[in-house]
């Protein structure tokens, strides 16, 4: 599928997935009955995190992990989240950063971006804003944001290594990269990534960890770590997979312990190179 079109398939599909949560259906988008029980999108949160934050947040969560518990915001950042969605990663980043800092989320579908900003004014937190636009061009200048967070989107971008020279670009010099992204670690067949896709969601755009290490690098990130969060034992769900008419066999031969959320880091050099 050529790049105009698989923007419009992941744009749609997202925006489905905020109608659905407005109308109080739910979500349901990284995979079936996601937010349910689906090995990706559950129990990312803890209950005290999402205390007083509206329902619709977490209903419109679809992420892979919770970038925000690992980045270690301080007061006072500037933080900017890739692919925010309803906002729950937002809204706790600006209850982390403090009234003296700042959280931006970009989105490039309206549904989630009315969602969100909809959430945030139930949320009366005053210190976001969200941004219309895409991975591949962020509307903010050079050295804007301390910190990047995103929730397993990158892995949906329909070109990565633009995404990640625009996040290198819009960090200052010693800022840093802390998303939660789905990733492969070793081959896996294309029709097995079909296969997992159709069940988990989020797989088929997800890179390789040495080719997500090697891309990162690329474009000038250092101190790069990728450390598995969630690994996806697929051994364990030869029910589900069969019951979803997939080859329960095949992926788990080709496939188990390979897919898995991975907590990914990098930094901006302090000085150019």
């Amino acid at each position: 599928m050529d790049e105009p079109n698989l923007k419009e398939v992941v744009r749609r599909k997202y925006g489905q997935a905020a109608l659905r949560v407005t109308s109080g259906v739910g979500a349901a988008c990284c995979g079936p009955g996601a937010g349910h029980g689906d090995p990706v999108t559950s129990n990312l949160y803890a209950p005290a995190e999402t205390k007083g934050l509206p329902p619709g947040v977490l209903a419109a969560s679809l992420g892979c992990g919770n970038p925000t518990a690992l980045a270690a915001l301080a007061p006072g950042e500037i933080v900017l989240d890739l692919g925010s969605g309803g906002g729950i990663d937002v809204l706790l980043s600006a209850q982390r950063v403090g009234p003296t800092g700042k959280a931006y989320g970009l989105d490039m579908t309206d549904e989630m971006l009315d969602l969100a900003r909809e959430n945030q004014q139930k949320a009366g937190v005053p210190n976001v804003e969200f941004l219309k636009g895409e991975l591949e061009s962020i509307p903010l200048p050079e050295g804007a944001v301390d910190v990047i967070i995103s929730n397993c989107v990158i892995n949906l971008s329909v070109d990565k290594d633009r995404t990640l020279a625009e996040a290198f670009r819009v960090l200052r010099p010693g800022g840093r990269l802390a998303v939660s992204d789905v990733v492969v670690r070793g081959p896996v067949p294309a029709e097995i990534r079909r296969g997992l896709e159709r069940w988990l969601g989020c797989v088929a755009g997800a890179l390789d960890e040495s080719d997500y290490r090697a891309k990162l690098a690329r474009v000038g990130f250092e101190a790069i770590e990728l450390e598995p969060t969630r690994v996806y034992r697929l051994e364990d769900a030869r029910e589900l997979l069969a019951g979803a008419g997939l080859d329960a066999d095949a992926i788990v031969r080709h496939a188990d312990g390979q897919v898995m959320s991975a907590f990914v880091r990098a930094r901006k050099p302090v000085a150019a190179r």
